[in-house]
């Protein structure tokens, strides 16, 4: 493969390892410890400031693993290895989007909202239903993306 190979499996390994490596940092790390020192009261308004910034890492590296991985299968024999990586790739891409562009932005409301109605309100349980489901994107995102950097470790054996 020529150096522009090169550069797309360097980008494509590059995000592949940010986007692994800041779920799991802030998943397992993060996120426990602002909550352990902080609270759920105290702790709430840290990890919410910090959800655009860690979404936004992953749109961005998500499409970078998506499109270089596209790129790739449009200059390998092993093409059909290659759209398979995008393919489940696209999947984390797309549990990344959905909870960043819609879940959280309705959760954050709503958690500003259940300060005011209190813990038993409606509020407060659709919040909860809400962050259920973003600990669930969450989740599918990371195998999604190990999955991807796992059929690419084997393409890239192959």
């Amino acid at each position: 493969m020529s150096d522009v190979g090169g550069v797309l499996r360097f980008v494509h390994l590059l995000a592949l390892g940010v986007w692994i490596g800041t779920i799991a940092f802030f998943s397992f790390v993060v996120a426990p410890t602002v909550f352990a020192a902080l609270g759920a009261s105290g702790g709430g308004p840290v990890v919410s400031a910090i959800f655009p910034t860690y979404y936004a890492v992953g749109l961005v590296c998500g499409g970078l693993g998506v499109v270089t991985a596209l790129l790739l299968a449009r200059r390998a024999r092993a093409a059909v290895r290659w759209r398979a990586a995008a393919l489940v790739l696209a999947v984390g891409l797309g549990a990344t989007a959905w909870a960043g562009l819609v879940v959280q932005p309705r959760a954050q409301a709503l958690r500003l909202a259940t300060r005011d109605a209190g813990p038993e309100s409606a509020e407060a349980m659709t919040f909860r239903v809400l962050h259920r489901r973003a600990v669930l994107l969450n989740a599918l995102t990371l195998v999604a993306a190990l999955g991807g950097l796992g059929v690419t470790a084997a393409t890239l054996r192959a």
